[in-house]
């Protein structure tokens, strides 16, 4: 293996240009710059050779966001969510008796993946996931019974990941892809 000249620098690589693009696509979405601004930093990211190059154009651009948490809690009674929802980075669902009903498939999500955290103690949940949607139930701690899920035999890779954690008592859960 050669390694380049010492007057060239290295290419950027692809990844990092698209990383940049999209943080500026974010930082505009969420309101800190400025169409012009944005406009302006996508050329900078967009014609820059080099790795230093690409730093001017997100310079003074806010972190990543690590999204919100967003909490559903009921004593008794059923939660449902569906439709057109928006769905947080974090969901957290708490209730002691009672029904779950989250309907993901026509949901509007705010990342590419979900962690919902369920606390539940008696009761049902069901949960539906997006058609190319993958679903992680390792952090999940089931008392009583497992949960019922089928993984579609073909993997998706345009939906969310979504991630269910927390502990489930004396309740069922059923997951199931639109």
């Amino acid at each position: 293996m050669t390694s380049p000249p010492g007057d060239i620098a290295p290419r950027v690589p692809d990844g990092e240009r698209n990383a940049a693009v999209k943080r500026l696509q974010d930082a505009f979405a969420q309101g800190d710059i400025s169409y012009d601004e944005m406009d302006r930093r996508l050329q900078t990211a967009l014609t820059a050779r080099t790795s230093a190059d690409l730093l001017p154009a997100v310079a003074s651009l806010p972190g990543p966001s690590l999204g919100r948490t967003v909490t559903i809690a009921a004593k008794s009674g059923r939660i449902r969510r569906r439709g057109e929802w928006r769905v947080p980075s974090r969901l957290v669902v708490e209730s002691e008796f009672g029904r779950l009903d989250l309907d993901l498939s026509r949901a509007v999500f705010e990342g590419r993946e979900v962690d919902i955290e369920l606390q539940l103690r008696f009761g049902r949940a069901r949960i539906t996931v997006p058609a190319g949607a993958v679903v992680d139930l390792d952090g999940l701690r089931t008392e009583w019974k497992q949960p019922v899920y089928q993984a579609p035999q073909r993997a998706g890779t345009d939906g969310p990941l979504i991630r269910i954690s927390g502990t489930m008592e004396y309740g069922r859960l059923r997951i199931r892809h639109r």
